[in-house]
Order: structure tokens, then C-alpha cells, then sequence
């Protein structure tokens, strides 16, 4: 008797069977995750630091160095490499596949602790960690224009507003804001007339540190009463940095005015982003370990 036999005597039983099959394997069609490429998540870690104005020398000698030697000190690296450009430096971690990565990343806070003596004092923040997975690229690309509003204001929107918002949505593990800076004033000194006043450039650094304070002035009382004195010395706009006191020349005052050109601008005036030839916000944003892409994105 062949294998066929029992299945061509019994016709009904046979023809029920085929439905059955037929019918479990169109209900587990409907529940087969959709995703482009294969989940596969490795330990990784990207460090970042940065020290405004200072050059891709600069900051792989006292940045990327000091933190590298500490890095050094953990168990279970098998890759690390790092990129220094002007200002900012980048230090990517990756661990054996058996590392538990949260495990890892408290290694390397405790290396950034450790490191954080050898670091220029005027860094501004401590070195900031993430966890990454260079198999993932970027599921969405959000480009933001505006003929009404600088390009300023678009990232300041988008860094403060947008990427907090799209960041709490399920399935989206990281958001970057990309193509722009955040608004700053920028003095742009003339070392000629600075020096015909006897100044230096740590003269007017001393002097703008001092007079954009964000501090705490006091309290009066007469013995019953007590009233906080509540100021904001903070400025924000290049009109008012133009009339601040550098220093004295012969008895007279020299304004900032004086010796610099005051403009409002960006903090980084070498990031900028185009989309068919208009400039641009970029909004890039990651999956979390996981998440269905074509869901993630539907939710976006």
C-alpha cells in the first residue's frame, strides 16, 4: 500500500484536511512580523564629547585620548574606534556578543567619571553615552522648511519640540536633529582695534562671562520681612551685547561695539542641510531593538 492510498479512499477527509491547512496558514500569514532585514542587535556604545571651537587636533589629544586609556580598562571590548572633528569627538564601544550591554554601559560611565580629571576644565558637560546598533539605518527622514521662519528657528523648534514628542512614540529608539544649529550671538573680534585699546581676547571672554550671568542676587529684610531679589541678567540678542563695557581707554569706556562686530548667528556656522536646493532640518530617526519598522513608521 503506498502513502497515497489512504487519502485517495477517503476523498471527504482528505478535502477536509487540505482546508484545514489551508485555513492555519492563512491566519498565520496575518501574524508574520514584516521586516526588511533580519533582527540583529550588537553591544555597542558611541561616546560623545564636545568642546566648541576647538580643532580635530585639539580635541583627539585631550578628549578622545584621556577617554580611550579609561575605555581601555573594560572587559569584554572587541572593537573601538574614534573620529575627532572641530569641536565634538566620537568614540564607538563594541562588545563581545555575550556582553549584557547594560552591564557595559555602566562600565563606561564609570570610565567617563574616572577620565573626567584628565579632561579640559572648560568642557562644557560631562561625555555623553548611548546605546547603539550599527546593524540598524535610520527607518525615517523627516526634512522641515520654511519660507517664513530662519533656518534658526526651524532647528530650535524641532530640537526642543519635535524630538521630544517622536521620541515618546512606540517603537522609535533614537532622534537626531540634523542640517542646523541652535541660535547664539557671535562676536567677531577685530585684533587691531583690540589692540589699539591695550586688550586681549581673554579680556572680552572674561568680560561676557561675567555680564550674561544666571545667578542668585540676594535677599532684603528689615527683621520681619524677607523679599528675594529675583533678576535675569541673561541676554540673548546681539543688540544687547553690543553696548556691554570691555574695559577703559584713557579714561573712557570701550564698548564691545568698539572692538567686535556683535551678529546674531548659530552656535556652529558649518552645519547645514539642503533639501532640492532649500535649506533644510533634518529629522532622522532609529528604531528601538525590536519594532516593526512599517508599524513604527505608520505611527510617526
Amino acid at each position: 500500500m503506498s502513502l497515497s492510498s489512504p487519502f485517495i479512499h477517503r476523498p471527504v477527509a482528505t478535502t477536509l484536511l487540505t482546508i484545514a491547512v489551508a485555513i492555519a496558514g492563512a491566519i498565520a500569514f496575518t501574524v508574520l512580523p514584516v521586516s526588511p532585514l533580519p533582527q540583529v542587535d550588537f553591544p555597542t556604545i558611541n561616546v560623545q564629547a564636545g568642546l566648541p571651537g576647538a580643532s580635530a587636533e585639539t580635541m583627539a589629544a585631550s578628549v578622545a585620548t584621556p577617554l580611550e586609556r579609561q575605555f581601555a580598562h573594560i572587559a569584554g571590548i572587541t572593537e573601538m574606534t574614534s573620529s575627532s572633528s572641530l569641536g565634538n569627538t566620537n568614540v564607538t564601544l563594541q562588545f563581545d556578543l555575550s556582553r549584557n550591554i547594560d552591564g557595559a554601559a555602566r562600565d563606561v560611565e564609570s570610565a567617563i567619571n574616572a577620565a573626567r580629571t584628565y579632561l579640559p576644565i572648560n568642557l562644557p558637560s560631562n561625555p555623553s553615552y548611548r546605546k547603539v546598533n550599527p546593524a540598524d539605518s535610520p527607518i525615517m527622514l523627516l526634512a522641515l522648511t520654511s519660507d517664513s521662519y530662519p533656518i534658526t528657528k526651524i532647528y530650535d523648534i524641532a530640537s526642543t519640540v519635535l524630538q521630544q514628542k517622536i521620541s515618546q512614540i512606540q517603537g522609535v529608539g533614537q532622534v537626531a536633529v540634523n542640517g542646523g544649529s541652535t541660535p547664539s550671538v557671535r562676536v567677531e573680534v577685530d585684533p587691531k582695534k583690540l589692540e589699539s585699546f591695550g586688550m586681549t581676547l581673554g579680556t572680552v571672554q572674561s568680560m561676557l562671562s561675567l555680564q550674561n550671568a544666571h545667578e542668585p542676587r540676594g535677599q532684603l529684610s528689615d527683621g520681619d520681612r524677607t523679599a528675594d531679589i529675583i533678576t535675569n541678567d541673561q541676554i540673548s540678542k546681539a543688540e544687547e551685547y553690543a553696548p556691554l563695557i570691555v574695559g577703559y581707554h584713557n579714561g573712557a569706556a570701550v564698548r564691545l561695539s568698539d572692538v567686535a562686530e556683535v551678529v546674531d548667528s548659530t552656535s556652529n556656522i558649518r552645519t547645514a542641510g539642503y533639501m532640492d536646493g532649500t535649506r533644510a532640518v533634518f529629522i532622522v530617526i532609529f528604531r528601538q531593538p525590536g519594532a516593526n519598522i512599517i508599524q513604527t513608521v505608520a505611527r510617526v
